[in-house]
């Protein structure tokens, strides 16, 4: 008897998902003992951390992203061109939709999919909390649609300021969120003020900028020990840029945004990077259990409470730990997920045990533009944690993404890769400016 190959589906292409879809490719697809398939709404991978510097040009996705057909080719894997829309739980298929050109016209119409083990790795969006005015007037850093269009913004508004000749009112750039996004763009902008003086931007300098950063709690870097959140504080403000703590937006406008004892913080350009939630179409998709940011709630083997064929990793999933509290939405966590969802399909496959999933905390950096990098080692596995800063903590935070390409291209590609990358940075304009 032919046991029919069994077929693995990926929902998101995201840190956790390609790297999920690269090593199931390698080890099952490769052999052909299953068929593994990544459904993602864009053409191309772009680490998300790397889109605060998309948005202000130090970075060009166009030749750091990653083609999802090209990797799929070369890693044994398939890639289907779509969003989700349904599941179907009893039918074990997804429902993807409509893909249709700019004039909507439709190019592909609604597809079907069946699934025997279906993966979500959705990853998140900003949450806006239903502020009023922000979804109108506040650009999210989700994607990188939403850089480019933040880069666009920009370029225009210094462009405008360079052209003025009585230079008095000086560009507002107001982020809310005192998180790594919101930390590290705030730093990136007067990198790029700095670098745009060298492209021919007139009276252009750091006086011009006017960068506020707005966070509702009492520190920035919540997640950090408090003496990183001081220290990264005081090198932002040494940039010159106006840090908030304790103030909570309550409505955005044309003009900026309000406070709650109504106070106007005025905002040519805003970026809202406050809080993270799942899509809002997950809200208890398929029956799954959800919570309330929408995030598909899973057992400690990451897989869902009300389905064992269904997985979700990364920022989309929330995973319990034994001391009570639940898996952070960082980076690291949807590289551990990643891995141990691989090897709990494995064991799945093979009628094994599966075993928990327990995060394991590495620690965190933040990185100042070409300023400095700041942040703690080892996180909870030690006594504490280790502060580090300056060179070192750079090297670091280098590392973490050069983790991330080795889970896809191994060490000897991403050898070359590095390579390259330094060479065309030689060669190459630093800024984008287009």
């Amino acid at each position: 008897m032919i046991v029919p190959k069994k077929k693995i589906v990926i929902i998101g292409g995201g840190a956790g998902g390609l790297e999920l879809a690269t090593r199931l490719g390698h080890k099952l697809g490769r052999s052909k003992k299953a068929q593994i398939i990544l459904v993602d709404r864009n053409p191309s991978h772009l680490w998300k951390p790397l889109l605060h510097e998309v948005a202000t040009g130090s970075l060009d996705d166009g030749v750091d992203a990653l083609s999802y057909l090209a990797h799929a080719r070369n890693h044994y894997f398939n890639f289907q061109f779509g969003s989700l829309t349904d599941i179907d739980r009893e039918q074990c298929n997804i429902t993807l939709a409509d893909i249709c050109d700019t004039q909507g016209d439709v190019l592909v119409g609604e597809r079907k999919l069946s699934y025997d083990i279906l993966v979500m790795a959705l990853g998140s969006v900003s949450n806006d909390f239903a502020t009023p005015g922000v979804k109108e007037h506040c650009i999210f850093l989700d994607n990188s649609q939403q850089a480019h269009h933040f880069h666009s913004q920009m370029l225009n508004l210094f462009l405008k300021y360079s052209a003025t000749k009585a230079k008095k009112e000086k560009v507002n750039i107001t982020i809310v969120g005192g998180g790594a996004t919101g930390v590290e763009l705030s730093a990136e902008l007067h990198n790029a003020v700095k670098q745009l003086t060298s492209y021919g931007f007139e009276g252009l300098d750091h006086q011009a900028l006017n960068v506020t950063l707005v966070e509702a709690g009492e520190r920035i870097l919540p997640v950090l020990p408090p003496r990183i959140s001081l220290s990264a504080q005081q090198e932002l403000v040494k940039l010159g840029v106006n840090v908030l703590t304790q103030t909570r937006v309550t409505r955005a406008d044309r003009e900026g945004l309000y406070t709650e004892d109504n106070q106007l913080i005025k905002g040519d350009l805003m970026v809202w990077a406050a809080g993270i939630k799942a899509p809002d179409f997950m809200k208890e998709i398929a029956g799954l259990e959800t919570n309330r940011i929408n995030q598909l709630v899973v057992e400690p083997t990451l897989q869902t409470t009300r389905d064992a064929n269904i997985f979700a990793i990364g920022d989309c999933a929330s995973c319990p730990q034994p001391t009570g509290v639940f898996v952070p939405p960082r980076a690291q966590s949807a590289h551990q997920m990643a891995s141990h969802c691989y090897r709990n399909i494995l064991a799945l496959l093979a009628e094994r045990g599966l075993k928990p999933y327990i995060y394991k905390d590495h620690g965190s950096l933040v990185s100042l533009s070409k300023f400095t990098t700041i942040g703690s080692l080892m996180g909870n596995l030690l006594r504490g944690s280790m502060m580090i800063e300056g060179r070192l903590a750079r090297i670091f935070y280098i590392s973490l993404y050069r983790m991330h390409q080795v889970a896809l291209h191994g060490y000897i590609q991403t050898s070359l890769m590095m390579l390259v990358g330094g060479i065309n940075r030689v060669i190459r304009p630093r800024l984008k400016l287009h």
